[in-house]
């Protein structure tokens, strides 16, 4: 393989890994809006991962890692979250910017210069959205969490993490406080999948179900 295109592998690998711990698997339509790209380049690039036995792929259910490829996804992984976690602590790129930078990062950092990097960030353990650094080894360690949308109304509880990092949404999220280890309140759920009133350092604020779902918490008593 080329050194683009192994780019570009890291890249589907990482990404069909995020699909399959969001939603136990990774449909190709959902491969198409995650790297922007035409559905024709998906369905070839998953049939070539297929042929390198990094992915399965059943038409009806969707794309799977292999653990071939999971053990080159979490790779990518660890280096993505940690050049962003440089990115914020060091060179202090804010928040929302940080997940577009480190894709580019990610690539060029070479093989045990990634331990280098942990050991002078003083070894994270998250990156700055709370997802958990895997491994040397590949071990992933979770802080124990559930959906945002899984609480009820008086119900509180500290955000853990935000599983999706596009620049728009932790802009929009950050605008309102909502960041790891900040701690809200559920005040009110519409029915029906509807908006979820929350409050956060005295301030309410209302989320759609959507972005509620992508913020983990754990609850507080």
């Amino acid at each position: 393989m080329s050194e683009e295109v192994t780019a570009v592998i890291e890249e589907y690998l990482e990404g069909i890994y995020r699909l399959q711990e969001r939603d136990g698997v990774a449909r190709t339509s959902e491969i198409v809006k995650l790297l922007q790209v035409v559905p024709g380049t998906v369905t070839n690039t998953v049939e070539r991962l297929e042929r390198e036995s990094l992915v399965t792929h059943d038409p009806y259910k969707g794309v799977k890692l292999t653990e071939k490829g999971r053990k080159i996804a979490l790779q990518v992984i660890r280096k993505h979250r940690l050049s962003e976690r440089l990115l914020t602590d060091i060179l202090h790129v804010e928040w929302e910017k940080v997940h577009e930078v480190a894709c580019g990062f990610e690539h060029g950092i070479i093989n045990d210069i990634d331990k280098n990097l942990e050991k002078a960030l003083g070894h994270p353990t998250t990156c700055p959205h709370g997802n958990p650094i895997p491994t040397k080894c590949g071990g992933v360690i979770e802080e124990k969490s559930q959906p945002l949308t899984d609480l009820n109304p008086q119900e509180r509880g500290i955000i853990v993490k935000i599983i999706e990092e596009k620049h728009a949404l932790l802009q929009h999220l950050a605008t309102l406080g909502l960041m790891p280890e900040i701690s809200i309140e559920v005040v009110e759920k519409a029915p029906s999948n509807g908006p979820i009133t929350i409050k956060v350092d005295g301030n309410s604020h209302s989320l759609s179900y959507r972005v509620a779902s992508i913020i983990m918490v754990k609850k507080r008593s």
